[in-house]
């Protein structure tokens, strides 16, 4: 059966009462992909399922990869990100996408709404340890934007020099969800975490001298932390970071929606 079968399939079985129309959606969920010539089969309806849609993976790819994955996700998402794209790829997606835009530091490419704004409640909080991190801490920080998301950074703040950190402790504080990006030793989300009753997500990056094993110590130092409540991704991770973060608030504002409606 090709797909439109299967969804009038379905759509009969609901119109018949022999198929609720929970069941179906369930069903639908898994439904929906757009295959691309030989390479390629975009997951439209990921966001149904995750929350999140689909976001393209930019090293290994062609850039004509990339711009038919970006056209193909962009007829269903108003929101299109590419991750970890150089300038020079950047400029050549430009040619075939001229309304590509590029947040450089944190290599991303995306296509975005004018009119972008946060719709989801609660807002991230992104330290960074030092400028050395903040290209990691950048892609955490944009990917939580484009995903909807209220966003505030507070950048080099390393406990080389802990009275930075804690001249920022009342935004910390306010903060819904932190994400704590270090590296070096990685002791940045541990001290944070002692600072704050909301969850940490710290991301280790590949920062550091030669012992720090291009971020192996930063990322044993944090699964190793004393501090509760944190949570820790792989190395140099920051849209990772950013989905745990938003898959978070998300959560929290289903159950309260749920309790407000039970």
């Amino acid at each position: 059966m090709t797909q439109p079968d299967v969804i009038r399939s379905l759509l009969d079985a609901v119109s018949r009462g022999q198929l609720s129309p929970e069941a179906a959606f369930e069903q639908l969920k898994y439904l929906d992909f757009e295959p691309i010539e030989e390479f390629a089969k975009v997951d439209h309806h990921r966001p149904l399922r995750t929350g999140f849609p689909e976001v393209i993976w930019g090293p290994g790819k062609t850039v004509d990869h990339i711009v038919q994955i970006m056209r193909s996700l962009h007829q269903r998402n108003p929101v299109v990100m590419a991750t970890r794209i150089t300038p020079e790829v950047y400029s050549q997606i430009r040619q075939q996408i001229p309304g590509a835009f590029y947040y450089e530091q944190a290599r991303i490419c995306a296509l975005v709404p004018l009119n972008l704004v946060p719709h989801h409640p609660g807002t991230i909080g992104v330290l960074a340890a030092g400028t050395a991190d903040l290209p990691v801490a950048e892609e955490a920080a944009v990917t939580a934007e484009l995903s909807g998301f209220a966003v505030k950074r507070v950048w080099d703040v390393g406990v080389a020099g802990l009275h930075r950190l804690l001249s920022h402790r009342q935004l910390i504080r306010d903060m819904d969800v932190l994400i704590v990006v270090a590296g070096m030793e990685g002791a940045l989300p541990s001290v944070v975490a002692g600072l704050s009753d909301c969850p940490i997500v710290a991301v280790p990056t590949s920062v550091g001298y030669g012992a720090s094993f291009q971020g192996l110590s930063a990322l044993l130092t944090m699964l190793n932390s004393c501090a509760a409540g944190i949570g820790v991704v792989n190395i140099d991770n920051g849209f990772g970071a950013a989905v745990l973060a938003g898959q978070i608030l998300r959560t929290a504002a289903h159950i309260k929606l749920n309790q407000s409606t039970g």
